[in-house]
C-alpha cells in the first residue's frame, strides 16, 4: 500500500491539489517534476533506505532472496545510499533546483533497478511489484526530463 501511495496517489493528490490553485496551464510540468520527484525519489527512497538500514533482512530475503545474513551489511549500505538519496529528493520541493538532477538520478537507479528485477526468471509477488513500481517511476520521470528538455529547446 505504501508504494501504491508514494508512487501514485500522492504525487497526483499534490499536483491536482496545487494545479488547482493556478490560473495557467503552462506551469503543469514543473507540477509533475516537482511532485513526482519529491514522492517517489525523496519520499520513497527516504522510507526505503531507513528500512533497508534497520530490517536488512526483508531486502535481502523477500526482494533478493538471499536467505544468509552475509548480506545484511550490504543492504545497510544500500540503505544509507537510498536514505541520503531521498533525502535529496524530498529537499526538492525547497530547492526546486535539485528537481532536474533528482529526476535524472531517478531514472537512472529506477531504470536500472527495474531491468534488474526483470531478469530474475522466478520472481515473488514482492519482486514482481518492486519490478512494476521501478519500470513505473523510471517512465514518469524520463518523460518529465524529455518534456522538459524538449520545451527549454524548442
Amino acid at each position: 500500500m505504501t508504494i501504491l501511495l508514494v508512487m501514485v496517489i500522492l504525487p497526483i493528490g499534490s499536483i491536482l491539489s496545487e494545479y488547482a490553485s493556478l490560473e495557467s496551464t503552462a506551469a503543469l510540468l514543473p507540477l509533475v517534476g516537482r511532485w513526482f520527484v519529491f514522492w517517489m525519489v525523496g519520499i520513497r527512497l527516504l522510507l526505503a533506505g531507513l528500512n533497508q538500514f534497520f530490517k536488512p533482512g526483508f531486502t535481502s530475503r523477500q526482494i533478493f532472496g538471499i536467505e544468509s545474513n552475509d548480506a545484511l551489511p550490504f543492504v545497510r549500505e544500500l540503505g544509507v545510499a537510498n536514505f541520503s538519496t531521498g533525502v535529496v529528493g524530498a529537499l526538492s520541493l525547497a530547492a526546486p533546483s535539485f528537481v532536474m538532477p533528482m529526476a535524472i538520478a531517478g531514472t537512472l537507479f529506477y531504470g536500472i533497478a527495474g531491468v534488474r528485477h526483470a531478469t530474475d526468471t522466478d520472481r515473488n509477488i514482492k519482486q514482481n511489484v518492486a519490478m512494476i513500481s521501478d519500470l513505473f517511476a523510471c517512465a514518469v520521470l524520463a518523460g518529465f526530463i524529455v518534456l522538459t528538455l524538449w520545451m527549454r529547446l524548442f
